[in-house]
């Protein structure tokens, strides 16, 4: 599964590390999402998806 975050789009709101922290985690510096693992285990797909859908800037996409 490959994952792309648009770090131009993403506001920092931490909700894709709230419901998947296995797959994102936060910039130290400020607060943009990035990827725990470029190769993220399709065991997670739900939890992606659902990252995907409480993103307020609609800025993680999944390419299959």
């Amino acid at each position: 599964m490959e994952i792309l975050i648009d770090e131009d789009r993403c506001v920092a709101a931490g909700q894709c590390v709230a419901v998947a922290p296995a797959v994102f985690d936060q910039r130290d510096e400020d607060g943009i999402a990035v990827l725990v693992n470029e190769n993220t285990p399709a065991a997670l797909a739900g939890d992606v998806e659902q990252a995907i859908a409480m993103c307020p800037a609609m800025a993680i996409t999944v390419l299959e």
